[in-house]
């Protein structure tokens, strides 16, 4: 074959492939992301549940009809609230969690819309997360933009809270999207690995010290969660998220394994991971384990 029919070969190879992995993307995003006139069509549907993420005061004034109120404090472990050397915002005990999720519910068969109130922005993706974790991740979503969202599409908000339900869901934890400290250190420097910081690029410089300490876990590239989401709060686009994850290292086909400081942020990036198609994990220790290990640390 002559050069010219080759480098014609080539590209046709390249433009499919983009299209295959751009479609893909999509995919990806559209099983996970629905927008809230989709909402509005399905509102009456039977098994569907609305969450609502944010503050009371907020909710009790506005939200979307139907949806339950969580609290963020009700989706951590008890002993994970702060004080002494305990790590913060762990993963709650599963049977504590099931019987929330029911008391919203929620059933085997529900399909789960998750939203933010106001800016809460990364709670709702630590909501989203937990569920997954919980074993329900095939069926929650994220309405994008959140009430601000709604309320600019014309939909009409409520104070009417919707009385608890008695539902039958069953939590199956899936642990296999949790690391530790120790599994970062072995894996995260092998192919098909890549290890991001969803923190500040303030804080991932070591310009800002945090939990005592000055800097990111080595290897680690810099994704900001304030990078996925757009000055309306809503979902950037997938090119931009995914030039936010290719401009920190992580390549087709990766597993992307997040951390943070305590394991909020973080989880705004693994949605956005997930959005593109991603393998996800989440280091839960995050930055504060880290710190208390006295692990090395790169500035």
């Amino acid at each position: 074959m002559t050069l010219k029919p080759l480098m014609a070969a080539l590209t046709v190879v390249g433009v499919s492939t983009t299209v295959v992995a751009g479609a893909q993307a999509q995919d990806s995003r559209e099983s996970i992301v629905v927008s809230a006139d989709w909402v509005a069509e399905h509102l009456n549907d039977d098994n569907l549940v609305l969450l609502h993420v944010g503050e009371d005061t907020a909710y009790q004034s506005e939200h979307v009809p139907g949806a339950h109120f969580v609290s963020f404090m009700d989706i951590w472990h008890e002993d994970s609230h702060g004080g002494g050397d305990n790590l913060v915002l762990e993963l709650p005990e599963p049977d504590r969690f099931q019987a929330m999720l029911r008391g919203w519910g929620i059933n085997d068969d529900s399909r789960i819309v998750v939203y933010w109130g106001s800016e809460w922005v990364t709670p709702a993706a630590r909501t989203i997360f937990t569920l997954d974790w919980a074993g329900l991740g095939g069926r929650t979503v994220l309405m994008n933009g959140g009430i601000g969202a709604w309320k600019t599409a014309g939909h009409d908000v409520t104070t009417e809270v919707p009385r608890r339900g008695n539902g039958n869901v069953t939590v199956r934890p899936r642990d296999d999207l949790i690391v530790d400290a120790k599994w970062v250190q072995e894996y995260t420097t092998e192919p098909g690995y890549a290890l991001v910081d969803a923190r500040s690029q303030a804080v991932y410089d070591g310009i800002r010290e945090t939990r005592g300490r000055a800097g990111h876990i080595p290897g680690a590239g810099a994704t900001p969660w304030t990078e996925f989401i757009d000055e309306e709060i809503m979902l950037r686009s997938a090119a931009e998220i995914e030039a936010v994850f290719a401009g920190a290292g992580v390549r087709d086909g990766d597993t992307v394994v997040v951390y943070c400081h305590i394991g909020q942020f973080a989880t705004m990036a693994m949605f956005a991971a997930r959005t593109l198609g991603y393998e996800v994990k989440l280091y839960d220790g995050a930055f504060q384990d880290w710190a208390q290990r006295d692990l090395p640390v790169e500035r």
